[in-house]
């Protein structure tokens, strides 16, 4: 088999990339896609190098769409140079899997497409394959919304889906609704234009029907965003097929298309607020286009932040902060709004718009360029469209290219989108070549000496490439999670080892394992007596973990956080430990690096109180306050500061707000403040707290009993019977001092 066929085989191969999932690993749907796609590249690579050295007619041809990518691609690089933080900029991260790295990847692939599929037959086959592919994930999508499986049955049909269970807004196999959208909306397109071009019946049938189905897979993600952008690129695609074709069949087509759009903008506004609208969470949410809600606001926010690190000065604006590192400017310019409480989402790694996404991080140069790119896209395509040949091509893919960038208005792109889109991107390329190489020209030559030995040298330098940046990352994400699965096991030194085994190497992601083991260490560490040896000496290595992280990422408030909250546990049955001193140290880095991220301040409260330095423990708990008054848990904190300096009346007052701001006591909680309220014989807040430990424990029939005594202290009777009552009937104990109760109120049992 030549090499070309070899190359030919596994660029449609690489059209199954999308279905690729790690389940077992850190980041699933991306991670495994990635490595393997990397792999695929570098072994493609080698091959066509040899291919290129035998046959020159294989060389890449350059047209202004190749020299938009490139140009792209280096700016990529040079602003990954002058980044913030190269090495981020470089490898990217392990939740995204981006970074200069990554993207020269697709750089080569578009080269070795545009160069080995030279006829019209070979890149239908290929794309075709996507538009599969496509349809699988819609499927696999389709899937994750059978219901869970019972206990008793966890290996029904519906755990074959990953994140499945009855999920009402599908991700399919891209691991998140607005990403597999983007991913769907390309292949819409993509099979639209294959299908109005086919010319066998049953060929066009399956692929207007696949058209369909993935189109039926965008809606169902949920996601506003993309349902406008797919809107208006069917509108734009039935629009420029009636102007071409002048046809009375696309004319009703396009008319029906924008008086649906009409329809459905008049209903949103109209019915929004019915029942009918509401009680429906699909219907509720693509309905909602207001400015107030909070997923839109948060994405304001987040531009916001961006926009203004962006503005900071003359460097940012001209090359940004480098590829990947948005989360540093959001983090500089955090809104605390951001932050409800603990388990908030409070750091975007992405703008969520990739036009504020590559002004922010790739500066002026890469924006100007980027939008190139579009213009460049849009008017070789505004060419081919007069070229009957090309005309449904042209017009599909001009909608595709507004659809995808309304989509990239409110969301970024991943390894799938990518492929996707690069893929596409090839196929524009060959419609748009004047002089292709007729394949006839092309003929098989004798190896050569020097052909062998370079041949060598090649796979020997690719196969310890694929291993230190592929194979051993994927070893060590695959060892944190194993060290994650034993930690829920309760198996302490079998997570210890597998942590230590996935950060002794040396690979990108490393940022990740240490952060995962870390903290692991934090959530065991109320398991573990923290001053034996052996837990000192676990906590010291991860303190050294961190600090490398610290040093390795400047400017990222992350790592400090991890490190004064692991100083925090060490020092805090010793106010005068120098680990108090040091975590201090760390959490004020923090705030250097994020003076408005109101979690920071809970750690430099936490440090003081472990000092019993309460006054600056006030005042850090007070700051986050006024930060974000609406965050209950913050007036929880400021008030146990409080209490434990013996200010009773302001702590009271605290507590008594952070309820009121849903802030959730535990019972230990409860009981203490309720103590003190007895003491008070403050029955009206006594209530409050009872009602609370109510709701907690539903079934306590001591709770009952003195919800009914307090009740009854407050003129409230015939609560306090019906609640004595009940206390008797949920535990028959309580029932002789109950009917004492109740007769003592004047009532008959």
């Amino acid at each position: 088999m030549s090499i070309s066929k070899i190359l030919k085989y596994c660029i449609y191969a690489t059209a199954f990339i999308p279905l690729i999932i790690f389940s077992q690993y850190m980041s699933p749907f991306h991670f495994g896609k990635v490595v393997v796609f990397r792999s695929v590249i570098e072994a493609m690579a080698v091959l066509y190098i040899l291919l290129v050295i035998l046959h020159r007619e294989y060389k890449p041809r350059v047209d202004k769409l190749f020299w938009a990518f490139l140009t792209f691609t280096i700016v990529y690089t040079l602003t990954t140079l002058t980044s913030v933080n190269t090495y981020q900029s470089f490898w990217g991260t392990l939740e995204r899997m981006g970074g200069a790295y990554s993207f020269w990847h697709y750089f080569v692939f578009y080269i070795i497409l545009t160069s080995v599929l030279r006829t019209k037959e070979e890149w239908m086959t290929f794309l075709k394959i996507t538009v599969v592919v496509g349809v699988l994930s819609a499927f696999y999508g389709f899937g994750q919304r059978i219901p869970a499986c019972s206990p008793g049955n966890p290996d029904c049909f519906g755990s074959f889906f990953i994140g499945g269970g009855g999920r009402e807004r599908i991700f399919g196999t891209i691991g998140n609704a607005a990403l597999f959208a983007g991913y769907q909306i390309l292949n819409v397109f993509l099979a639209l234009v294959l299908g109005f071009g086919a010319t066998k019946k049953k060929e066009r049938n399956f692929l207007l029907i696949s058209a369909g189905i993935m189109g039926l897979a965008v809606f169902m993600t949920a996601v506003r965003g993309s349902l406008l952008g797919l809107s208006v690129g069917i509108i734009v695609f039935a629009g420029l097929y009636f102007y071409k074709t002048n046809s009375a069949q696309s004319r009703k087509i396009f008319l029906g298309l924008v008086g649906l759009a009409i329809l459905f903008f008049g209903f949103a506004l109209l019915f929004k607020n019915t029942s009918f609208v509401q009680d429906s969470p699909y219907l509720r949410r693509i309905t909602n286009f207001s400015v107030s809600n909070y997923t839109v606001q948060t994405r304001f926010w987040a531009w916001q932040a961006g926009l203004k690190g962006w503005s900071e000065n003359p460097k940012t604006i001209l090359v940004g902060w480098g590829p990947e590192n948005f989360n540093i400017p959001f983090s500089k310019y955090f809104n605390p709004k951001f932050f409800a409480g603990p388990g908030s989402e409070t750091l975007f790694d992405r703008a969520h718009n990739m036009f504020v996404e590559v002004l922010v991080t790739m500066g002026l140069v890469g924006f100007l360029i980027y939008l190139a790119l579009f213009v460049v896209i849009l008017k070789s395509l505004w060419r081919l469209k007069e070229k009957p040949e090309f005309r449904i091509p042209a017009i599909g893919f001009i909608s595709m290219t507004i659809a995808y960038m309304i989509h990239n208005a409110f969301i970024f792109d991943t390894s799938a989108n990518f492929l996707v889109f690069f893929s596409i991107f090839g196929f524009m390329t060959w419609m748009n070549r004047s002089e292709p190489v007729p394949v006839k020209s092309l003929h098989e030559t004798t190896s050569s000496n020097l052909v062998i030995i370079t041949g060598l040298v090649l796979v020997i330098g690719v196969s310890i490439l694929i291993y230190q940046t592929n194979i051993k990352t994927a070893i060590a994400n695959y060892a944190t999670t194993r060290g994650i699965v034993a930690g829920w096991n309760k198996d302490f030194n079998g997570a210890i080892a597998k942590y230590r085994e996935a950060t002794s190497y040396n690979v990108a992601g490393r940022y990740e394992y240490r952060n995962r083991y870390a903290q692991y260490l934090l959530d065991f560490s109320s398991s573990i007596d923290v001053s034996a040896p052996n837990a000192q000496s676990i906590f010291k290595e991860v303190i050294a973990l961190e600090e490398k992280n610290a040093t390795e990422n400047p400017k990222d408030y992350l790592p400090e956080l991890y490190l004064s909250r692991l100083n925090i546990v060490l020092g805090k049955s010793e106010p005068e430990s120098p680990y108090n001193d040091e975590s201090l140290k760390h959490s004020l880095k923090a705030l250097s690096y994020a003076e408005t991220f109101v979690r920071t301040y809970y750690e430099i409260g936490q440090g003081y109180l472990n000092k019993k330095d309460y006054q600056n423990a006030q005042i850090a708990f007070q700051k986050a306050i006024d930060l974000n008054p609406d965050v209950g848990v913050s007036y929880w904190y400021l008030g146990s500061v409080q209490m434990q300096s013996n200010q009773i009346e302001k702590a009271l007052v605290n507590i008594d707000m952070a309820i009121k701001k849903g802030y959730i006591l535990s019972e230990n909680d409860y009981l203490n403040v309720a103590n003190i309220y007895v003491k008070k014989n403050d029955f009206q807040h006594l209530i409050t707290i009872y009602e609370g430990l109510l709701k907690l424990k539903p079934t306590s029939a001591q709770y009952m009993a003195s919800l009914s005594v307090v009740y009854s202290k407050v003129g409230r009777i015939d609560d306090a019977v019906r609640l004595a009552r009940l206390a008797a009937q949920t535990d028959p104990n309580f029932e002789p001092e109950a009917i004492r109760f109740v007769q003592s109120l004047g009532r008959q049992w």
